[in-house]
């Protein structure tokens, strides 16, 4: 490098919506931090001051007061120099722009240079995102310009997430004189997210011959997990800086200029291209990270579940210990007349090796007098799925019980296939206030299950013992509600139900072009009739994580009522 010079660091945080001063507050620590490494600039996630996505507290007056204010006193902070020894850089953070008074101002999705010497400089989204988990035209204007800067002898041009997955704002940056492009991104987790978005930011970066630097959000919101992932591309399209994912980081790049007056790029940091992460790993690092922030966001002491000696409750112990500490986690293990001793045994074998409060309350008495209490209603009718039901939901009740008596929230251990198909009981087993592995089918819950046995062995974590018992997985899955049961009495095979499942769900394919792929019509129509009538169910069932690029939730809204025929 020779002549100029600009060092500018990513700063990768988990900001919390609507905590407008917190997170006022991170970027004053974080531009501290960046001061004290010689930082010229520090680069913020999308909307930074309100979180995201704040959906409809946008439209709350509260809100805007405060980020208004917000914004006020970080500026005056960064223009007067007033950080006493050491002047913050300049920084670059998103924000929620209110334009107009009255009921119904314009808004846009905005993000804003604050630096001590030149004007601020502002850029409003352009490209508005209205698909999957997105629905911000709901809010916002879209903007209409480029915005560039000169700082350090550099054109910096600024954009916000969707603007560089489309080609036209990137361009017109670049047009306008830009020879660095800063993406602010609020841009959630799935499965294999990160490899497209390296893939795009490179195409723009070789096609425009500049480097884009990617800031991207981390932490967990609701529904939605932000992997952070931040990243910097060069003019030639390959990969200077990844940061870690999962966690918050501050990664710093300098650049520069070669002999001919291009900009070159080049890390800070010691070690700074994280490595890429297998699926089961990205997938759950991204539950933990998930649970983690849902937990303690809202300030719950901790959790309780129950613990039945099946694949999908072990799994979610194994996370919720993960996510927070075996001494934060209580499981109850509630067996009635058909849970068979293995199951006993091996959730009591798991709660142990993992250290966590551990309980046992039969339920048969109360099933018994549940019976008794309807024998006169029940009068000519056969035993059915009620009576299974009525199991589940003497379970849910002394769970919620639990919960409110001390506190700790509960945690639901369905998975998606089961909630696609409605296999399970309203009520009952899906009382909760988090569904960890929610959107995670039943062969994935087995994948990771096994990752974290392999883990636990490559660390050497609880001495020989798995974290989730072999038998467990190994086992037939079942729900131990009649004698002898099996899932695959109601449904079919795993493997060919979450394959149906993945093509209607994900990929909106039709029963002809599901058939076209080996699958038998009639077990298809079965399948897609479930997901159908199913749909009152997923409606009262509480958030859960989504890594899929299409999870029940905020971006699956089909009808409950529909007369729609396949």
């Amino acid at each position: 490098m020779s002549g100029d010079s600009l060092k500018l660091a990513l700063a990768q945080l988990n900001l919390l919506v609507g905590d407008v001063q917190g997170n006022l507050d991170r970027v004053l620590a974080e531009g501290r931090r960046a001061a004290a490494s010689g930082m010229d600039l520090v680069v913020f996630p999308e909307l930074t001051l309100c979180g995201y996505p704040p959906e409809d507290l946008l439209f709350h007056r509260g809100l805007r007061a405060q980020v208004e204010e917000a914004l006020a006193t970080l500026s005056d902070i960064v223009h007067s120099g007033a950080e006493a020894e050491l002047p913050l850089p300049a920084l670059v953070v998103g924000y929620p722009e209110y334009e107009g008074e009255g009921h119904s101002p314009r808004l846009y999705n905005s993000a804003r240079l604050l630096r001590r010497d030149g004007p601020t400089v502002n850029h409003r989204k352009r490209c508005l995102p209205n698909y999957r988990v997105f629905d911000e035209k709901r809010y916002f204007e879209a903007g209409d310009s480029a915005a560039v800067f000169s700082l350090k002898g550099f054109q910096v041009g600024l954009l916000v997430c969707e603007d560089i997955w489309e080609a036209e704002p990137a361009r017109d940056a670049r047009d306008a004189g830009a020879e660095i492009l800063l993406v602010l991104n609020a841009s959630p987790y799935e499965q294999r997210k990160q490899r497209e978005r390296e893939r795009v930011l490179r195409e723009r970066a070789v096609a425009l011959g500049v480097p884009v630097v990617y800031v991207n959000l981390v932490g967990g919101q609701d529904e939605l997990v932000f992997d952070g992932r931040s990243f910097v591309i060069d003019g030639r399209g390959d990969l200077v800086l990844r940061s870690r994912a999962f966690g918050e980081a501050l990664n710093t790049v300098e650049f520069g200029r070669d002999d001919a007056g291009g900009v070159v790029v080049r890390a800070l940091d010691a070690d700074p291209i994280a490595p890429e992460l297998g699926p089961e790993e990205s997938v759950y690092r991204a539950l933990v990270l998930g649970v983690r922030d849902y937990v303690g966001k809202h300030r719950f002491p901790g959790v309780v579940m129950g613990l039945s000696g099946g694949v999908d409750s072990a799994l979610t112990l194994a996370i919720a210990v993960d996510a927070l500490g075996a001494d934060r986690v209580q499981v109850v293990m509630m067996p009635s007349r058909y849970t068979s001793q293995m199951s006993v045994d091996d959730a009591e074998a798991q709660a142990r090796t993992l250290g966590v409060q551990y309980g046992v309350i039969s339920i048969e008495h109360m099933f018994a007098a549940t019976l008794d209490s309807l024998a006169e209603q029940f009068v000519g009718l056969k035993p059915d799925t009620t009576e299974e039901n009525i199991q589940a939901r003497i379970r849910g009740l002394l769970l919620m019980a639990i919960s409110n008596k001390t506190g700790r929230m509960l945690l639901t251990t369905g998975n998606k296939s089961e909630m696609a198909v409605g296999y399970a009981t309203l009520y009952g087993d899906m009382n909760g206030g988090f569904a960890p592995i929610k959107d995670c089918s039943k062969l994935l819950v087995y994948r990771l299950a096994r990752y974290r046995n392999l883990l636990a062995r490559e660390r050497g974590d609880y001495g020989d013992a798995d974290v989730i018992p072999a038998r467990v997985i190994e086992r037939e899955p079942t729900a131990e509600l009649r004698p002898d049961q099996k899932d695959t009495d109601s449904l079919p095979a795993y493997e060919v139900l979450d394959a149906i499942l993945e093509a209607f769900i994900e990929e909106d394919l039709s029963v002809d072009e599901i058939v076209d792929r080996g699958f038998d019509r009639a077990v298809v129509g079965r399948v897609l009739d479930m997901v159908k009538r199913n749909e009152y169910k997923r409606r009262q069932s509480p958030p859960g994580i989504r890594v899929s690029r299409r999870a029940f939730g905020r971006d699956w809204r089909y009808p409950i009522t529909s007369g729609y025929r396949r």
